[in-house]
């Protein structure tokens, strides 16, 4: 058989690219496949495709959702244009099957393909899908997702999990005689809600909790604002750390008893990964209100509290939460075993053997 040559369009998150990213390695590994990615200049596909040593073709299309009329406008009628370099995309590169993986590129990638009677395969990451996986999802051939509840969408559909790191898979809990840590990820650029909130709460959380540290990631334009905001407070400063950026994330999950973080698809599969309890803020603005439905997930198995960002006005319920859920460390380790239950450490595998399949079936 000859090397099958795959188009992944989408991205614009790293939510999307990422686990893309991870199924591209696996199709190359295993079935030797010849991979293309399509996306924008404005997504993190321009910076960490060509990083990861693919080739990338650039399209112009912009949003749809929770857009205004004027930008819907444009973007609706850069469409026809879009699908016509998609589809010229997929007959230069003679691509035997087209994996959407959401996002802006996604839709008119996947749409061509329906056209030009390619397979495709979509990708979902959230517990409810995108714009483009929406109109698409009922005329593709296969669709892998994350959550159960975005199945539904979809025909022809496998709950693969969304691809995570190795090592997120192979952590160990922190010893039983560690003083409690808490991890505060708002994600690569840091959360300015999670900036705001916490350092006001530091001193009264330590003094609280005995032996208690916390780690705060407030992201590169916030990290000497949040640091200062922490030294204001009076908390000690022996047991609370600022950073920028954590580059050995996998590592600071293993050390941390319970993460607080926003509920983005890639942050919940790696807390699942890792066995981690978690405390999930969904930032409220997310497209589709996903950040919600993917925190729901985790929350009706057990393994995570939500806090919706519109009862963070309540005096001190953060920092009640917080105190509850780190003086109950038997209830942590509860949610440790219920947070793995929803983990799926072969889904790059998986969803890249489908894709072939996908091929060979056509």
């Amino acid at each position: 058989m000859t090397a099958p040559r795959i188009l992944i369009a989408g991205g614009g998150t790293g939510g999307h690219i990422i686990p893309a990213l991870a199924v591209a390695r696996e199709l190359v590994v295993r079935h030797n496949a010849e991979i293309l990615f399509v996306g924008t200049a404005r997504g993190l596909e321009s910076r960490l495709v060509p990083a990861a040593g693919f080739q990338l073709k650039l399209i112009e299309v912009g949003p749809l959702n929770k857009v205004s009329l004027a930008t819907r406008l444009r973007t609706l009628a850069q469409l026809p244009l879009s699908l016509l370099a998609c589809s010229k995309i997929i007959s230069e590169f003679r691509a035997d099957a087209v994996f959407g993986v959401g996002g802006y590129a996604s839709g008119p990638a996947m749409g061509a393909a329906i056209l030009r009677r390619v397979p495709a395969m979509a990708f979902e990451p959230n517990a409810v899908p995108g714009m483009a996986n929406r109109l698409v999802g009922k005329r593709v051939q296969a669709a892998a997702v994350n959550f159960p509840p975005a199945a539904k969408w979809f025909r022809n559909v496998e709950v693969t999990g969304i691809p995570v790191r190795p090592e997120f898979f192979t952590l160990t809990a922190p010893p039983e005689n560690a003083p409690p840590h808490l991890l505060i990820f708002g994600g690569s650029q840091g959360a300015r809600l999670f900036n705001t909130l916490m350092p006001p709460l530091a001193s009264a959380l330590l003094e609280a909790v005995p032996g208690l540290t916390l780690l705060h990631q407030a992201g590169a334009r916030h990290a000497e604002t949040t640091r200062a905001a922490y030294q204001a407070s009076g908390a000690d400063p022996a047991r609370w750390r600022v950073e920028a950026f954590l580059d050995n994330m996998a590592e600071q999950f293993a050390a941390a008893h319970l993460v607080m973080a926003r509920s983005g698809a890639s942050t919940v599969a790696e807390l699942a990964a890792a066995g981690k309890p978690s405390l999930l803020i969904p930032f409220a603005a997310a497209a589709d209100d996903h950040q919600r439905r993917n925190a729901e997930v985790m929350v009706q198995a057990n393994a995570a509290v939500m806090l919706e960002e519109s009862r963070l006005c309540e005096p001190n319920l953060l920092l009640h939460t917080l105190l509850n859920l780190l003086s109950d460390p038997a209830r942590l380790q509860s949610w440790s075993a219920h947070a793995r239950t929803q983990a799926h450490p072969a889904a790059a595998e998986r969803i890249a053997d489908r894709l072939a399949s996908l091929i060979q079936r056509h």
